[in-house]
C-alpha cells in the first residue's frame, strides 16, 4: 500500500484562521534549511551555501545512463558503459550528484521522517526530467515491501513520485509494481550482489498488467547507485507490457573520472 503523509494539525481549524496561525507558526518556528537548519524565507527552501553544494547533472552526459561527461564532445553520445552492456530501460536522468549536500536530504527524507523534503527534491527532479516526462504516461515509484512500508511508514520513492506527478500532469500508480521478497539492503552489496539480491523481488501482477500494456512509464526511485535496482524493475515492467521504460531519480552515484 502507499504511504498516507500525516493529516495537518490544521485540518481541524476553519479555512479563514489557518492563515493566520500558519504565519503564527512561522514566528514561532522560523524557516529553515532543509540541509544545515539555517535560517531561510521558505521552509522548503535550501539556504545559499547548500544550494551551491548541489552537483546539479547537465549536458553533456549519457544519452542512455544520465551518467554525465567531463568533457563536452558535441552532439548526443553514450558512455562506454551503455555500449558494452545496455541497460533494460531507454533513458535515466537524475537530478544533482549523490554527495554532500544531496546525500543529507535524501537521508532525511528516507530515515528521518522528513516527508515534506519530497516537495524539495521532487521540484528539482522535474527539471532534470522534463525530456522523458513530455509524452511519458505513467510514474511508477520503486516499492518497498509491505514489511520495510510497516516499519518505515511510508515509501520516499512514492512521495517524489506524487510530487512529480501533480506538478507534470503525469499520473502515477503506486501499486502495480510489487516488492514480493523481502531483499537485505543494498548498501555496500557489490552490483553482482545486488543483482542476486534482486532476483525474484519485484513482479506486476496478472491482473494488473493492463494499467501499463502498451504505456510509457517512467520509474521513480530518489537514488540510482549500481543501477541494479532500475535495471530489474525495469525489466519487470517490460515483461508486464511496458512500451517503454524511463528513469528518474533525485540523485545518483557519480563515479569519479
Amino acid at each position: 500500500m502507499d504511504a498516507v503523509a500525516r493529516p495537518s494539525p490544521l485540518r481541524f481549524v476553519p479555512p479563514a484562521r489557518r492563515g493566520v496561525l500558519a504565519r503564527l507558526a512561522d514566528v514561532v518556528f522560523p524557516p529553515a534549511c532543509a540541509a544545515c537548519g539555517a535560517a531561510t524565507a521558505d521552509p522548503r527552501a535550501l539556504c545559499a551555501v547548500c544550494w551551491s553544494g548541489l552537483a546539479f547533472i547537465e549536458r553533456p552526459y549519457c544519452e542512455r545512463l544520465g551518467t554525465p561527461f567531463a568533457v563536452d564532445v558535441g552532439g548526443e553520445i553514450l558512455s562506454p558503459a551503455a555500449i558494452a552492456a545496455p541497460p533494460p530501460f531507454a533513458r535515466a536522468r537524475a537530478a544533482v550528484a549523490y554527495d554532500g549536500v544531496a546525500r543529507t536530504l535524501v537521508h532525511r527524507l528516507k530515515y528521518s521522517d522528513r516527508l515534506d523534503l519530497a516537495e524539495t527534491l521532487g521540484r528539482m527532479m522535474l527539471r532534470a526530467g522534463r525530456e522523458i516526462l513530455a509524452d511519458a504516461d505513467l510514474l511508477v515509484p520503486v516499492p518497498l515491501h509491505p514489511g520495510r512500508l510497516w516499519r518505515r511508514r511510508y515509501n520516499q520513492a512514492a512521495a517524489l513520485a506524487r510530487v512529480v506527478s501533480r506538478a507534470s500532469g503525469v499520473p502515477t500508480d503506486p501499486l502495480v509494481l510489487r516488492r514480493v521478497k523481502p531483499t537485505p539492503t543494498q548498501v555496500g552489496l557489490t552490483r553482482p550482489q545486488r543483482r542476486l539480491n534482486l532476483s525474484g523481488a519485484l513482479t506486476v501482477k496478472k491482473p494488473l498488467r493492463p494499467r501499463i500494456a502498451g504505456r510509457k512509464v517512467i520509474l521513480v526511485d530518489d537514488v540510482l547507485t549500481t543501477g541494479s535496482t532500475a535495471e530489474a524493475a525495469a525489466r519487470v515492467l517490460t515483461r508486464a507490457g511496458a512500451a517503454r521504460v524511463d528513469v528518474l531519480a533525485f540523485a545518483r552515484v557519480v563515479a569519479e573520472g
